[in-house]
C-alpha cells in the first residue's frame, strides 16, 4: 500500500489532493488545526477509497508539531510515498504595516514547518523509494506564483513561498539520487477560501480551479524515479503570467 501525509488537508487544495490520493488507494495521514474537521474528512476519504486514514490535529506554527505529525505517520505506516506540503496561511498588506507577529506566523507555517516535516520525513520517504524503485517517492509543496514574480501587498507571503521553491530545488538536488524527488507547484490565485479576500476585484470564475492543481499532482505521481520537475508555475489565462 502506498501512503501519503497531507498537511492543510481539510480545506482547499489540500482537501482536493487528499481525495485524489484516496481514489488512488493511498493510506493517508491528514492534518489540520481542528479535529472535528478531520473526523468528517477521514470518513469521506474512507468512502472515496483510502484503506486507512490517520488524522492528526496540529498547529503548524508550533515548532514541535511537524515532527509529531510525521511520527504518527511512521507508527501507522512505516514508510511514506508522498509528502504533500499544503498547509499555509495567507498574509496581505503593505510591507511596512505588517505586524511582527503576523510575519513570524507566516514564516513559521509556510516555511519552517515545511523544513521540519521534510527533515523528519526523509527516512520514511527513502524507505518508500527503496521499496518502489521504479517510481520513487515525492515531496510536493504548494507554493505560489507570488514566490516567482513579486506581487505588491504580498511581500512576506511571497518571500515565504519563494523560500519554499528554493527548499524543493535544493531537496531535489540532494535526494533525487536516492529516489526522493521534490517539486514546488506555484499557482496564481486558486478558487479557495484563502482567495476570498480578492473576489471583489477578481471573480472566482477567473481563478484557477482546485481540480487543475490536483491534476498537476496526479501527473507528478505518475512520473518515474528518473524524472524530476522542481518547479511548476500555473498562471491564469488572460494575464501576462507575471502576476497572481
Amino acid at each position: 500500500m502506498r501512503t501519503a501525509l497531507v498537511t492543510g488537508a481539510s480545506r482547499g487544495i489540500g482537501r482536493g489532493i487528499a481525495f485524489e490520493l484516496a481514489r488512488q488507494g493511498f493510506g493517508l495521514t491528514v492534518t489540520s488545526r481542528r479535529d472535528e474537521d478531520l473526523g468528517r474528512l477521514a470518513a469521506e476519504l474512507t468512502v472515496a477509497g483510502a484503506p486507512r486514514v490517520v488524522r492528526v490535529a496540529a498547529d503548524l506554527s508550533d515548532r514541535t508539531s511537524p515532527a509529531a505529525i510525521v511520527e504518527h505517520h511512521r507508527q501507522a505506516f512505516g514508510a511514506m510515498d508522498c509528502l504533500i506540503l499544503s498547509g499555509g496561511v495567507g498574509t496581505g498588506g503593505p510591507l511596512e504595516e505588517l505586524p511582527a507577529a503576523r510575519v513570524d506566523k507566516t514564516i513559521a507555517v509556510n516555511l519552517t514547518s515545511a523544513i521540519t516535516l521534510v527533515q523528519a520525513g526523509l527516512p520514511l520517504l527513502r524507505a518508500a523509494a527503496v521499496a518502489r524503485r521504479e517510481h520513487g517517492a515525492r515531496v510536493i509543496a504548494l507554493s505560489s506564483i507570488s514566490g516567482v514574480h513579486a506581487e505588491p501587498g504580498l511581500a512576506v507571503y511571497g518571500a515565504s513561498k519563494a523560500a519554499l521553491i528554493s527548499l524543493m530545488e535544493a531537496l531535489n538536488a540532494e535526494e533525487s539520487g536516492n529516489g526522493v524527488m521534490a517539486t514546488a507547484v506555484a499557482p496564481a490565485y486558486v478558487a479557495t477560501d484563502m482567495s476570498a479576500w480578492v473576489t471583489d476585484a477578481l471573480p472566482v470564475e477567473a481563478m484557477i480551479p482546485v481540480d487543475d492543481v490536483v491534476a498537476v499532482v496526479r501527473m507528478l505521481l505518475g512520473l518515474g524515479a528518473t524524472t524530476s520537475l522542481t518547479k511548476i508555475v500555473l498562471s491564469r489565462s488572460g494575464t501576462t503570467g507575471l502576476s497572481a
